[in-house]
């Protein structure tokens, strides 16, 4: 019975030694708050990240051509550059900010993600590089009324 206890104790402890890495995520909501409230993509870039002026190149946009359901457009962000965040905007809805992801050490960015829109437009990808340039890719689409292309 002592050798139980005594393993129910050791593993315990193994357990309780393991090192969690620290995440840290930034609330873009509060620091950067003109972002969210911004009507056009250039005003919601300007509110994140300031005068940018991105390379149009190392980002792709992925999303239908035609979305049968403005409710949920499936679009994916995908590129090769060492990036610090990647931020997603479109130009169809009254607020033009999606999402901010901060990006980890040795993270592979290729997100997809799921948005509304209620309009045909144009999603923009901003990637902020840890070399401090700025990369850009978009994807303009048609959203069908009432959701079922036609």
């Amino acid at each position: 019975m002592l050798r139980r206890n005594f393993l129910k104790v050791g593993a315990l402890a193994a357990a309780s030694a393991v090192v969690v890495p620290q995440l840290n995520a930034t609330d873009f909501r509060a620091t950067k708050p003109d972002t969210w409230s911004a009507h056009t993509v250039e005003d919601a870039i300007k509110g994140l990240y300031g005068a940018i002026t991105p390379i149009e190149s190392g980002v792709t946009v992925g999303a239908p051509k035609v979305a049968s359901n403005g409710g949920a457009i499936p679009v994916n962000v995908k590129s090769d550059i060492d990036a610090k965040t990647v931020a997603v905007f479109q130009d169809a809805n009254p607020e033009a900010a999606v999402i901010v992801f901060e990006m980890n050490e040795g993270s592979i960015l290729n997100y997809d993600i799921k948005m509304k829109m209620g309009a045909s437009g144009t999603i923009t990808a901003i990637v902020e590089g840890k070399d401090g340039k700025f990369y850009k890719g978009s994807k303009t689409l048609e959203v069908a009324l009432g959701g079922c292309e036609g």
